[in-house]
């Protein structure tokens, strides 16, 4: 388990405090039109009957959902070196997937290429974007950011019709733990004016021992620097939510960010997730919707971007009070 407290992305097995993992490759081709969302993982239940492994295929622009289950001796992951995961025919990486889904509800053929990918940069002693939150043991939920960005190549035939991804957009992160939070926001895009420009924001209600609080992981990428703004860099942050959008803002000792979603509540997709010893429908997720963003530097006020990112990922989960202002 020690290497992978330095690698989070990597595979670190079944344990007690450890039920679930998954690994999360959003895709968006060149013109912002198409995005889709492929999340392989495996899932250890209460009762050996729940234990699966599984890919979930979410399809943006129409709003579809497919959980496609399977058992859990046809998923594969690495513990070390790179990243290899194996669920029945689907393999994925670092370096890209290739997709062989034949069911009644979905049929998907074909692989992508990824390249050019940027990580949330960290340290030995902070090892991915959550930090030293990673050597906290029994915490409900672990993430990690492992591609803000990165550029796609490749074809994907999903029920029939042929989707070019040259061009195209890709981010990746990785979930695992008991369970997901009892409250969480998710805000990602990486399709803004400037092709630099990549934003990833994960915000959730974390029980710790016998307290709990309000932890967050946001990271604006942009012309080769990573603004961060996380609980462990003591960033202050507000938050309020009308209907399926929120703003927030955000501010360190160098910097502040302000973010703002725009989502049609027709575009959100209930999807599976890990909750009380089995895999329910918890979470609500949009692949089409839009985030304005504006960074500034901290106390001049001085604007350094101000722009709207398309084919944004907004997710909510549980009890949104818990993580509002």
């Amino acid at each position: 388990m020690i290497i992978q407290m330095f690698r989070p992305e990597l595979y670190h097995g079944k344990t007690p405090w450890n039920r679930f993992e998954g690994w999360y490759f959003k895709i968006v081709n060149k013109d912002a039109t198409e995005a889709f969302a492929f999340i392989p993982g495996v899932f250890w239940g209460n009762h050996p009957q729940e234990s699966h492994s599984f890919l979930q295929v979410l399809e943006g622009k129409t709003v579809k959902y497919n959980y496609h289950r399977f058992s859990p001796e046809v998923f594969h992951a690495t513990t070390q070196s790179s990243l290899r995961i194996q669920v029945e025919k689907n393999h994925f990486s670092l370096e890209g997937m290739s997709l062989s889904i034949d069911s009644p509800q979905q049929k998907v053929q074909g692989s992508l290429k990824f390249s050019n990918r940027v990580d949330w940069r960290d340290k030995p002693y902070s090892p991915g974007s959550m930090g030293y939150f990673n050597f906290i043991p029994f915490l409900q939920c672990y993430s990690h950011v492992w591609a803000m960005d990165m550029d796609l190549s490749g074809d994907l035939i999903i029920n029939g019709k042929t989707y070019n991804f040259d061009g195209g957009k890709g981010y990746g992160e990785k979930n695992w733990g008991n369970a997901f939070p009892y409250s969480w926001i998710w805000i990602q895009s990486n399709h803004f004016s400037s092709p630099t420009t990549s934003l990833s924001c994960s915000i959730g209600h974390i029980p710790l021992w016998l307290t709990s609080f309000r932890g967050f992981l946001i990271g604006l990428y942009h012309e080769s620097t990573l603004y961060e703004f996380t609980t462990m860099k003591g960033t202050k942050m507000t938050i309020n939510k009308q209907g399926n959008d929120v703003e927030i803002i955000l501010k360190n000792k160098k910097h502040g960010l302000r973010i703002i979603t725009s989502s049609e509540p027709d575009s959100y997709i209930l999807c599976n997730g890990p909750r009380d010893g089995k895999m329910v429908p918890l979470v609500e997720e949009s692949l089409r919707s839009k985030v304005f963003i504006r960074l500034w530097e901290e106390p001049s006020g001085k604007i350094l971007l101000e722009d709207w990112g398309r084919a944004c990922g907004i997710e909510y989960g549980g009890e949104q009070m818990r993580i509002l202002n």
